[in-house]
Formats: C-alpha cells, structure tokens, sequence
C-alpha cells in the first residue's frame, strides 16, 4: 500500500495507533482468493504431524478405528460452523482478526484479546518448527550413517546437529515471513497436492509392505459388551471430541486473516467446507491404517510419521521426510505466524508491520525452546488441546454474538480505526466483553488446574464441565455478552451500516 494512501487515511481521522497498511480493510480489486487457494490453504494446514496424531490419541482410549475417525470427522465439522461464521466477517469486510475484535472488545482491549490468540500461537509455532528440525535432523543423520549425533549442548539439552537443524527450519519460515501474505499462499497452493500424494503414497507403501491394513483395523471397541471398559464410551468421547475441536480453535477466531483475501462469501464457503473436515477425517484413517500395518511390518504400531520414515530404509525415507518438512512449513506458517504476527501489529501499528511481528513470533519460537517444553507437558490432549480451548472458546462466542447477533454482520469501518468512535467504548475498552470472557472461563478453570496437577482433586462437577470446556466457553460467553450489553449498550457500541 503506497505512503500517499497511509497518509490519506490519517487525515481521515485514523488513529495512528489503530491502522497501519496491514490491519487496513482489504481492496475489492485485492481479494484474489478463490475456493481453490483457501482449500488448499486447509490442506496444507491439516498434513502435519500434530493432526496425523490425532487419532493415536483416541485409539488408547477405547476406541475402534472407526470411532476414532468419527470423531475427528464430527469436531471438525463442528468447528467448521465458528470458521464460516466468522469467515464471513473478513470476506464481506476484508480485515484481520485483531480488528474484527475491536467491534467487541474495544479498540484497546482487542490488543489483549489479540493476544491471547497470539501467545498461543507463538507456542504453536515453535512446536512445530521443532517438529520439522526433527525431520531435518532424521534426514542427516540418515545420510552421514548417524555420524551427526552428539553430546547435548550445556543448557539446551540437544546436541549440536539438533540445535543446527531446528535454526534451518526456523529459518525458511522467516524467508516466508519476510515475503508476506501472498507468498504463503503461494506455498499452500503449490504444497497441496504434493503432500497429498505423500499422504496417500505412505499409505499405498504400507499396506503393500504389510500386505493388508494389519490388526488393527479388526481390534473391537473396549466400549462393547465384554470390553476393558464396557458402557464407558461417552465418557472417553467428549473430552476426546473437545479436544479434537480445540485442535482448530485458535484458526477459528482468526480465520478472517485468511477469508478477508477471498473473492467472495461462496469462495470462502466452498474452501473451507472442502478443505476442513474431510481432509482430517482422511488424515486420521490413514494414520490408523499406517499404524495398523506398522505393527505387522515392525512388531509394534508407529504413530509418530518421523519414527516411520526413519525405519523405511533407502531413498524414499529422504523423500518421506522432506514432505514432513514441507507440511510442517505450511502448516506452521498459516496456522502459527499469521495470527501472532496481526496481533503484534495490533499492539503498535504505527511501529510494527505485519512483516514484524511475523520476526516476533519467530524470536519467540527460538526463546520458549520448544524441546524443553515437550519433555515436560503431560496429558498433551486433555491438557494442552482442552485447557487453550477453555481460554478462546469464549472469545468465539463472545465474537459470534456480537458480530452476527448485535451488530446483523454490519460495522462501520472508519470507527473501528478511531480513538473515539462508536467501538473506543470507555477508553478503548468495553467491559461487558471482559466481564463475559472472565465468567465463560471460571467454570472451566478449576478442572483445568485439576487436569495439569496443580491441585490434587476438585469436585466431580468440574471435571464434567471441563470435558466441554470449549463448548461451555461458547455458550456462555455468548449469553452473558448479549445480555451485558442488552442492559447496558453504551450508545458508542450502537449498530451502524458499514462505512
């Protein structure tokens, strides 16, 4: 966006602490998303590892292969319904994320609100830039006959080749940073089809070498009569389905980041509808089938793709891990450094860019030392997955309510760049939105500390809730949002048409 727009926008009455060219409402002429890139945007985000374990969570659960597939097929299509709704609101609008949120939020309380999305995201990012360092570092020590393996480094617990590897994953990431928004769809649409090739080639490969899907596939339920854990299914089944929607929660608050580029609602409606749930329910039977023929092939079922690729043998074990590089990249880059880098923009938009706070989110990545934190989260499921889909469940509801419920999806573009606009409520914060976020996290909260033993038991009724914390999340920030500002809707918050 030229300097002379950036200027003409200023002395429109924008605040510079609220706009900048990133966080400006995308150009009619510059929506050049068809279903096709956002499709294949979905795709390149589900192959990655995290997703393909998805169904290994399950399966030690109780479940059949099937239910397990099920089940990632019914959250995916539940979350689908907040990515839609929301997606409406960057395709009709063309803004990010930390804007829409100022409808609700306030001009100043979106930047917290942002952020929470954001600090998710940042642990995200790291995760799976190790992830795809491990990769790197398999394909290495393949080649040189594990020659690269050594002591680990005082302070970080790797070792060198570790260490050299993670940082040249961390560093394509930044190349595409430094490119920006189009060129991230330029690798997800160009990734695509390729890893879906690798997906389906690893399952051709292992049913051949096993000649069969193996035994998994015919081990019953333990939920059936006779079964470990007979009449237990439901209990095994909702925090599994909570966990499986909080798996995408963080996309659906910030999917207008994405939709925003899209050329009209019905592109941004036919790419996620293809691109979401079917893919994960696709992803999840062949990870079940591969670990299924795995324990014929090798004596014990590998659900860990790296583990897999490491044991092949020859050249297609170099080719496997380089399609877990690449689907980490892709993965990692619309999912993790989108978001975060938004929302650092939203912090000092007249300081920071899109292009840095995707330099942030990437430092961040480095700094958390991600190895370290893997070694020591437990329960990565039912704590990680649910506890986060606890904390955004109710920024989604309460986003959900405002934007389709009060507003009818209409807002007034120029206020939401104001200081004092009908958004800037009390001084840039609207109260009834925190005060909903804080009561739609309470009832969650204390089977959060149950679940990562930071207190010994809670009463049962927690526990339940928890369970659902996503859904719970929803719910009621949603309904105690509607009825704050139902009896106390400043008049800076009334509905306006679309500027």
């Amino acid at each position: 966006m030229s300097e002379t727009r950036n200027k003409a926008e200023l002395k429109a009455g924008y605040s510079p602490e609220l706009w900048n060219a990133d966080l400006a409402p995308v150009d009619k002429e510059e929506r050049t998303w068809s279903w096709q890139n956002i499709a294949s945007l979905w795709v390149s985000m589900v192959v990655c590892v995290p997703a393909y374990m998805l169904a290994a969570s399950l399966i030690p659960e109780g479940m059949s292969w099937w239910q397990a597939v099920l089940t990632v097929f019914l959250a995916n299509t539940i979350i689908l319904i907040p990515m839609l709704l929301l997606g409406h609101a960057g395709a009709k609008h063309g803004i990010p994320f930390p804007v829409l949120l100022r409808a609700s939020f306030g001009t100043s309380g979106a930047k917290l609100a942002a952020m929470l999305r954001g600090v998710v995201g940042c642990g995200w990012f790291g995760i799976q830039t190790w992830v795809g360092g491990s990769a790197i570092y398999a394909i290495l020590n393949i080649l040189t006959g594990r020659a690269l393996v050594g002591e680990p480094l005082p302070g970080l617990g790797i070792d060198l080749a570790q260490l050299l590897s993670f940082l040249a994953c961390w560093a394509v990431h930044v190349y595409f940073i430094a490119r920006g928004t189009e060129s991230i769809r330029f690798l997800e649409t160009y990734a695509a089809p390729f890893l879906i090739a690798m997906c389906f080639g690893l399952l051709i490969w292992a049913v051949v070498k096993a000649g069969g899907f193996g035994p998994m596939l015919d081990t019953p339920s333990e939920f059936i009569e006779g079964g470990s854990r007979e009449g237990e299914f439901w209990q095994a089944f909702w925090p599994g389905l909570t966990a499986m929607v909080g798996f995408w929660a963080t996309l659906a608050l910030n999917i207008p980041d994405f939709t925003r580029f899209a050329k009209s609602q019905r592109h941004q409606l036919i790419g996620q509808a293809l691109g979401l749930p079917i893919p994960m329910a696709i992803l999840a039977f062949i990870a079940v089938a591969v670990a299924s023929a795995t324990s014929v092939i090798y004596g014990e079922a590998l659900w860990d793709p790296v583990a897999i690729t490491e044991r092949m043998g020859g050249a297609a074990v170099v080719v496997s891990l380089v399609a877990l590089v690449i689907a980490t990249v892709t993965t990692n880059l619309a999912a993790n450094v989108v978001a975060p880098a938004n929302g650092f923009a939203n912090l000092m938009p007249g300081k920071i860019s899109f292009r840095m706070g995707g330099y942030i989110t990437a430092g961040l990545g480095i700094a958390i030392m991600p190895w370290k934190l893997l070694e020591t989260t437990g329960a990565y499921i039912f704590t990680w997955l649910i506890g986060y889909s606890a904390l955004l469940g109710p920024l989604a509801g309460i986003m959900l309510a405002d934007y389709l419920l009060l507003r009818k999806t209409e807002l007034a573009h120029d206020d939401l760049f104001k200081d004092h606009g009908r958004y800037s409520y009390t001084n840039g914060w609207n109260p009834m939105a925190w005060a909903a976020f804080i009561i739609a996290v309470l009832p969650n909260l204390p089977g959060f500390l149950s679940a990562a033993g930071l207190v010994e038991s809670v009463p049962e009724i927690f526990s339940a809730i928890y369970n659902y914390a996503w859904f719970v999340g929803v719910a009621v920030g949603a309904i105690v949002y509607l009825g704050l500002m139902s009896m106390n809707r400043p008049a800076t918050a009334n509905v306006a048409p679309r500027a």
